[in-house]
């Protein structure tokens, strides 16, 4: 039982699980904003031009009372998320970009023979397969 606990320590405190967990935190935090954002912004103009508040748009079929505009008012709140999420990747992306530098490509330590299109040294005057001359460049 003692390995089985310190096993799972090693799991729980590695640096992949905090992160994970720091995010998911994080991220209901920001839902929290968004929903908000949504709720108290965007739906009331939304509304404006209904000339109702979004949320409060239903209809009742049967005794049945289907809420289709606090249904829409989630679908907002994802695509805004997701956009919001979309466009800070895009600048970690590239904040990450720009510290790295490019390799330059590495000279070519091979090449072709013409005659039997064996791979070769680079300064081979001769093919080491078919004792071909090859041709200076």
């Amino acid at each position: 039982m003692k390995k089985f606990v310190q096993e799972f320590k090693t799991f729980a405190l590695r640096g992949n699980v905090m992160d994970m967990a720091i995010g998911v935190i994080i991220g209901g935090a920001f839902s929290s904003i968004v929903t908000s954002f949504t709720e108290n912004l965007i739906s009331p103009i939304i509304g404006m031009l209904g000339g109702a508040n979004f949320d409060q748009y239903s209809v009742t079929l049967l005794g049945a009372t289907f809420k289709y505009g606090a249904f829409l008012t989630t679908v907002v709140n994802f695509i805004i998320m997701a956009f919001v999420l979309f466009c800070m990747i895009k600048v970690v992306n590239r904040m990450t970009m720009l510290g790295k530098k490019s390799e330059p490509a590495a000279a070519p330590t091979t090449k072709t023979c013409p005659y039997c299109l064996s791979e070769i040294n680079i300064k081979a005057t001769r093919c080491p397969h078919c004792t071909s001359e090859q041709p200076t460049e």
